[in-house]
């Protein structure tokens, strides 16, 4: 403010500004003001701001990943967690550096938590005073409240519903197995970090349960080439994060739930009238309770997620398990099929294709006592069998162990891996997710269509090859009964060919009377001497008269 208020009285008193700037070193350090301004402030700014090095720049990147996981999963925050964690980062990154680095410092102090926030604009990231824990009143009042409105609403078990998301690291095995711990020595091996999200749920009936939708990163990978995705046993969505977004949630919630329970409230002749039960995940849109008539939403209060949610009471532990121990049977029966086969190469031909597959059966495995019991927090009077209420998590673990024997597992190494994908990300998986960059994502493939000479093309095939089994056949009537059921098998094709015949004969038909009925001022192109004649019919002449015809 000293140098400020110098400046505005020498200013006063008629010295010029060059003058000034000179006096004070102004221009001569010019070049350096700007160089240091660029980068860390506008040009037009009026403060010069401290330039940031290129290890905190790194750091805040891996910081925002971590932050928004964090409200992914509907984790509060505090400033003293977010300071903590800025700096375990900036530590992981000057080891991953080495020396190069060692004499950049960084102070997680509140002025650089404000400045951040500002600039990666975070306003709706809830920062509390102290990270918030489960809500443990709330839980047990909640129940009393959602009570009376399913009374008043009259909803029986099979029309209440929860759906919930869940992260997935669907390539990751244990890590005392020999294959996990050559991924950690093996140089740019990354895909034990592959993650997806899932939206699973059912309804309070247990009798119910949503076709799963997959949130990957890659919208065509190529596991998924010349595959619809409209016959896959799960819905599947995209985007680079692999998270439910309001948009995803959107579609899904009018293209696909209130369809597929409309269907199944039908075929049970009930009512179509629903309860959906959702908790307070940043991917859920706040106005969803308008978004369908018969549809009415109720949001679990926040922090109770873990306590009371119906698919988080045993429903997507017990599917987790059910998926390691498909994965770990797809592997031991594929190299006891082929003995040149090991579990490595199995490993790494396991694609996402498959993770579908596995996904879709370990939820089917889940059965309707699982999906009812989760229940019994939220709304025990829809609880059937109290005393079997889940599947036994600890039973499948146990069966995982004993038929993976010779991948080197323990029960609490597979108990950690299932604990694992509802964990904290580290900063080593930070820095790994970061620099993972999905390179199999395809162009979206041209949609399927029948052509007219596509379809000539196949029926000539066919033809062909039953010709050949006709000349080799030495039984007629056999050959005669196959020939028949071809081409009765062939009908609608046949139909399809048809049509696209008569729109190509109808369009060529206009285009030659266009051609026949243009004035005489018009240039009438000449075909040439080796131009194929046209295949039309000739042109309707006048009926003739009475006269011309004598």
């Amino acid at each position: 403010m000293e140098v400020k208020l110098d400046i505005i009285k020498r200013y006063d008193k008629g010295e010029t500004a060059t003058d000034i700037g000179r006096s004070l070193g102004l221009i001569r350090i010019k070049p350096r003001i700007l160089e240091h301004v660029k980068g860390s402030a506008p040009m037009k700014a009026t403060v010069i701001t401290k330039q940031r090095s290129g290890l905190i720049i790194e750091m805040e990147r891996l910081l925002v990943l971590w932050l928004e996981d964090q409200n992914q999963r509907r984790i509060p925050v505090s400033l003293m967690v977010i300071q903590e964690k800025a700096r375990r980062l900036f530590e992981a990154l000057k080891r991953e550096r080495g020396e190069e680095s060692e004499s950049e410092e960084f102070v997680a102090s509140r002025g650089w938590f404000m400045r951040f926030k500002e600039r990666d604009n975070f306003h709706n990231i809830k920062v509390q005073g102290e990270a918030a824990s489960g809500d443990d009143k709330a839980a047990r009042e909640f129940p009393k409240a959602l009570a009376p409105i399913i009374a008043e609403g009259d909803y029986c078990a099979q029309q209440v519903f929860n759906v919930d998301e869940t992260g997935l690291f669907w390539k990751r095995l244990p890590n005392r197995t020999y294959i996990s711990k050559e991924e950690k020595s093996v140089p740019g091996h990354k895909v034990s970090k592959e993650r997806l999200t899932l939206l699973l749920g059912g309804n309070a009936a247990g009798d119910y349960k949503l076709k799963p939708m997959l949130v990957y990163q890659a919208e065509n990978p190529r596991a998924l080439k010349g595959i619809s995705k409209a016959q896959l046993p799960v819905i599947w969505k995209s985007n680079r994060k692999a998270w439910v977004t309001l948009a995803v949630f959107e579609d899904w919630f009018n293209n696909y739930f209130v369809p597929s329970v409309e269907r199944y409230c039908t075929s049970k002749d009930i009512p179509f009238k629903v309860l959906i039960i959702l908790d307070n995940a940043p991917g859920h849109p706040a106005d969803v309770d308008d978004f369908h008539p018969n549809v009415k939403v109720v949001y679990l209060p926040p922090n109770t997620t873990a306590l009371i949610q119906p698919m988080d009471q045993g429903v997507i532990a017990t599917f987790k398990a059910y998926y390691l121990r498909r994965v770990i049977g797809n592997a031991l029966q594929a190299t006891e099929k082929n003995k040149d086969l090991t579990l490595k190469d199995f490993w790494k031909k396991y694609n996402i294709l498959d993770a579908v597959q596995n996904i879709a059966d370990s939820w089917d495995e889940v059965k309707q006592t699982s999906m009812n019991g989760g229940w019994k927090k939220l709304c025990p009077q829809f609880v059937t069998d109290v005393t079997e209420v889940q599947e036994s998590v600890t039973s499948v673990i146990q069966n995982v162990v004993a038929m993976s024997r010779t991948m080197n597992q323990e029960e609490e190494d597979v108990t950690e891996l299932l604990a694992s994908h509802g964990e904290e990300l580290s900063a080593e998986d930070l820095i790994q997710l970061e620099k993972q960059i999905i390179e199999e994502d395809m162009p979206t493939p041209e949609p399927k269509r029948f052509t007219r000479q596509g379809l000539a093309r196949g029926f000539a095939l066919i033809e062909e090859g039953l010709s050949k089994f006709e000349a080799d056949d030495p039984n007629m009537e056999r050959y005669s009964s196959v020939d028949r059921g071809v081409m009765d098998s062939l009908g609608c094709y046949k139909e399809i060919l048809e049509e696209k015949k008569m729109v190509s004969f109808q369009t060529n038909l206009q285009q030659y009377f266009k051609t026949a009925e243009r004035p005489a001022t018009d240039p009438v192109p000449v075909p040439s001497a080796s131009a194929a004649p046209l295949d039309l019919p000739a042109p309707v002449s006048p009926a003739p008269s009475a006269a011309s015809s004598q």
